[in-house]
């Protein structure tokens, strides 16, 4: 019963980061630097902290807890976050030119197996890490392989489509910047998982002080999004002096300013949501190691799901044609079964 919860409450936190990229469209005369780094304040600094809050017991301080960690710990994490930035900076760009569905789907199915599978394959870096099994192997690769398929699916859909069908699904695509850029974004954005299980010190101290284990992992995350900020601030604003778009923060009215800023807000409360759910969820996943080292590849496997069903109802795979929208159910229905594969070997 413990892991079907914490499957739904993972489910749930994914639904709201595929969910995330649907503000832009309402996000009114700003450049993407500007849009991308104002939702960052709300995704990777104030949601983050707020939710490490919780996380600290009654008669202590959240940057003494992190502090009480030791200094290799608390450097590690963010040093992590501010590589994960660039697959955070990255991931936005291949969503510009790929659209949602397939951008989300080839970044994140890099994003899974790295992310999984490189902290039980360096147990000197991440001590507290579970060992790699047979079948934690086996159900990265099913998710693997349903992601190779949506791509396919993907690159049958550039086939089919005209290069104006293409613009009006998605205004600035173009295929093969957007593959590399993703294959980028999913290597690099591994690092936020490789980035928690280096933060995982702070997590036993806090469950040593009788923390909930519901938060305990929150904050972990909020340094590796401290990390992540970083990056993504520096290349934002060095794009907002480039491209002389930095006087659009102040040069839009008041009512558009507020349209902004909410929808900002509602993008990143939306990402963080993800993250909030994984660690929740893991706490329901505590008594099942298998389906705990999985539940990485659980959430991006989730989130490629949810990005497509977002994709069609955009109508980014509009007049892909019958046998594209055939592949991509087929590679949809690969990850629903790598999501329930761990479980069912495991009983």
């Amino acid at each position: 019963m413990n892991t079907i919860i914490g499957l739904v409450i993972i489910a749930i936190g994914s639904f709201g980061q595929s969910s995330s990229y649907v503000p832009i469209k309402k996000v009114k005369d700003w450049s993407w630097e500007c849009f991308w780094l104002t939702q960052g304040i709300f995704a990777w600094l104030l949601f983050p902290y707020l939710g490490a809050l919780l996380a600290v017991p009654e008669g202590h301080s959240l940057f003494g807890v992190i502090g009480s960690a030791g200094a290799p710990a608390v450097l590690k994490t963010v040093g992590f976050g501010v590589l994960w930035g660039v697959g955070g900076l990255t991931f936005g760009l291949s969503m510009r030119y790929l659209g949602v569905a397939l951008g989300q789907s080839l970044s994140l199915g890099t994003c899974s197996a790295f992310g999984t599978l490189i902290p039980p394959l360096l147990p000197s870096l991440f001590p507290e890490t579970e060992k790699i099994t047979g079948v934690l192997i086996i159900g990265v690769s099913i998710a693997i392989a349903g992601i190779a398929v949506i791509g396919y699916a993907g690159a049958l859909r550039s086939q089919n489509m005209s290069e104006e069908e293409k613009r009006k699904a998605v205004k600035d695509f173009a295929l093969k910047k957007g593959l590399l850029i993703a294959l980028l974004a999913g290597v690099m954005s591994a690092c936020f998982n490789l980035g928690l299980n280096a933060g995982a010190p702070i997590k036993t101290l806090l469950l040593s002080l009788n923390a909930s284990p519901l938060y305990a992992t929150l904050p972990a995350t909020l340094l590796v999004t401290f990390g992540g900020f970083i990056t993504n601030a520096i290349y934002c604003i060095y794009q907002n002096v480039k491209n002389g778009t930095g006087k659009q923060y102040f040069s839009v009215s008041g009512s558009t300013l507020t349209n902004n800023l909410l929808f900002c807000a509602l993008a990143g409360i939306l990402w963080y949501s993800q993250f909030f759910g994984l660690g929740m969820g893991q706490s329901f996943l505590k008594e099942n190691p298998v389906m705990l080292a999985f539940s990485w590849s659980i959430l991006m496997s989730l989130n490629v799901l949810f990005s497509n069903v977002w994709g069609i109802v955009l109508k980014e795979w509009k007049g892909a044609g019958q046998k594209t929208i055939t592949v991509l159910i087929i590679g949809l229905v690969i990850l629903v079964l790598s999501i329930i594969f761990p479980q069912l070997m495991n009983n």
